[in-house]
């Protein structure tokens, strides 16, 4: 089963220290890494408390964590990342019921540098809990990345570079002989997100491991928001388009661009300062060190539901003033059928292996440090990709067509060419009066 689901997505090596009753809780925790290699790419240390507390109350104790960092160079030679005197005291809430108490993120290394890192490690203000409850050991969790899922995300990502720049030329080609007024709403919107993909799967994926730098990872969370947000902004738009007679920019795409546009601001803004943050200091927490934090989740939220509520809207209207146009039918039908896939997947997914995931750094990591195995992960990293290779085909002229506006105009079957999406809604009596839903091969019969 192993070789089916591929390797785990993280490797973990921990060490456990014990606390008698008469050691200080406020004792130094040096500790040296496992081996780590540039396809190791991140690291979190990781730190649960047990505790010999038999009572059943549940309690949060607020304590601080100061932490220096040296890094071990090939020669064995210690290099100071983070000094013990400008060492920042973090604040950590520890949440205990009975001898259990919940893990705590101490560090995050956003890239590694060196094969192995020194950590020393205090903890402060936690005396009168020792005296109490009396902490019986400390396990302190070495996460990475796998090395080996590494090498199949650089593979996979770059197979499906390979695909989606071979579909985004063959789509364009396939649209050269018609003008681009005449291409419909999809194929215009597929003219853009089949670009976006190639930026999605990331064609300098590899410089992760190539440049000591924080740039290639945050710049891969930005290309991942980008794309998402419009493929949200083209489901807006599509709903919307199939109906609607003029499309102005200010009417009709600026009100859709500020709803989604304050979705992709909160991503690229939680990415970039965390990242900022994580550079100067390795125990820089967004969700425990950044007051504006839970204003900043509002907001975010906030953004969803005004989203949600517009893709509602604008999903009932559609289907209330097109559902009698077979052609238009279809076309909302299709439409809908893909995003509900996507979403339901993605939902599910979701619901299945999230919650308060242990790793947050951005949204790519979340979902890969929760998955428990690669497969899943890549299964859902292949959904978009194969979403939009589907639409790329259904929204394709067909092979051979002659463009003439009668048969463009009118024909479903034609992969959704037609002179203009609106004369077939607004068009005179005479065009309303012919078929809607001729076959495929009706314009190769005379």
């Amino acid at each position: 089963m192993t070789g089916v689901k591929g390797p785990p997505i993280t490797s973990t090596t921990e060490e456990r220290v014990r606390l008698n009753a008469s050691d200080s809780a406020n004792r130094a925790f040096i500790m040296r890494s496992p081996a780590m290699t540039t396809y190791s790419q991140q690291l979190w240390v990781i730190a649960k408390v047990s505790t010999e507390n038999t009572d059943d109350e549940t309690f949060d104790k607020t304590f601080h964590v100061s932490v220096s960092i040296e890094g071990l160079t090939a020669d064995h030679k210690p290099v100071t990342i983070l000094h013990s005197d400008r060492a920042h005291n973090r604040t950590r809430h520890l949440k205990c019921k009975r001898q259990d108490c919940e893990e705590f993120i101490v560090l995050h290394l956003g890239f590694l540098d060196y094969t192995h890192y020194i950590l020393t490690i205090h903890f402060y203000g936690l005396e009168s809990f020792h005296q109490r409850y009396t902490i019986r050991d400390v396990t302190f969790y070495f996460k990475s990345y796998n090395p080996a899922f590494t090498q199949i995300e650089i593979w996979f990502r770059f197979i499906f570079l390979l695909i989606t720049f071979a579909v985004t030329c063959w789509f364009a080609h396939s649209l050269r002989a018609f003008p681009v007024f005449d291409w419909s709403i999809e194929q215009k919107w597929m003219s853009i997100l089949l670009p976006l993909l190639l930026f999605y799967n990331d064609p300098i994926f590899p410089m992760t491991f190539l440049v000591n730098s924080w740039l290639p990872g945050m710049l891969d969370a930005v290309l991942q928001a980008s794309f998402l947000c419009a493929l949200l902004l083209f489901w807006l738009c599509m709903y919307h388009g199939l109906r609607q007679n003029e499309r102005r920019l200010l009417t009709f795409y600026f009100p859709k661009m500020v709803i989604v546009g304050m979705l992709w601001f909160s991503a690229i803004t939680m990415a970039t300062w965390q990242k900022i943050n994580e550079v100067q200091d390795p125990t820089y927490s967004y969700k425990l060190d950044t007051s504006h934090f839970y204003g900043f989740k509002v907001f975010f939220f906030i953004a969803c539901g005004v989203y949600l509520l517009y893709l509602v809207c604008l999903i009932l209207r559609a289907y209330s003033e097109l559902r009698a146009m077979p052609y238009f039918d279809m076309r909302l039908k299709f439409l809908t059928l893909l995003m509900l896939i996507v979403l339901a997947v993605s939902l599910t997914i979701t619901v299945l292996r999230f919650g308060v995931g242990i790793l947050e750094d951005n949204f790519v990591a979340e979902l890969s440090t929760n998955y428990k195995n690669s497969a899943e992960f890549m299964s859902f990293y292949g959904l978009l990709n194969f979403y939009l290779y589907t639409m790329a085909y259904v929204y394709s002229p067909s092979k051979g067509t002659i463009f003439e506006s009668p048969i463009t105009k009118d024909n479903p079957a034609f992969s959704m060419i037609n002179d203009s999406d609106e004369d077939v809604i607004y068009g005179s009596d005479e065009e309303s009066r012919r078929p809607l839903n001729r076959c495929r091969n009706d314009d190769d019969s005379d």
